[in-house]
């Protein structure tokens, strides 16, 4: 089963959602707003995924987020937290599949999973 967790409005999981669909992937998508990912399932992503990739600094949710919230950070429990707290601080989409999770979009990358 594919799992692609993300918000639909943004531009890189609507990138993504399109090459799965022009190949042929089924897949399931969670939407962010709608079903907030636990803490639980962002640790589940980190056993894959590396924090500094899948904590986006580089958004507008960072940069409204105090000195003392993006301090949080600092620690894994604590970006967890924020993650928890503010779903579009995980970097988009989220890809699931086979027991492997990956964050973003590259073509490349996505190649190389579904071949």
């Amino acid at each position: 089963m594919t799992v692609v967790y993300g918000i639909p409005n943004c531009d890189t999981v609507k990138k993504a959602r399109a090459w799965l669909a022009e190949n042929g992937v089924d897949y399931e998508f969670s939407d962010f707003k709608k079903t907030p990912p636990d803490e639980a399932l962002i640790e589940s992503w980190l056993q894959h995924i590396p924090l500094e990739t899948l904590l986006n600094k580089r958004g507008t949710t960072w940069r409204k987020l105090s000195g003392a919230e993006q301090a949080e950070a600092d620690t894994q429990a604590g970006a967890v937290k924020l993650m928890t707290a503010h779903p579009s601080l995980i970097k988009r989409p989220v890809l699931c599949r086979n027991g492997r999770c990956y964050a973003g979009f590259q073509t490349a990358e996505y190649e190389k999973v579904f071949r």
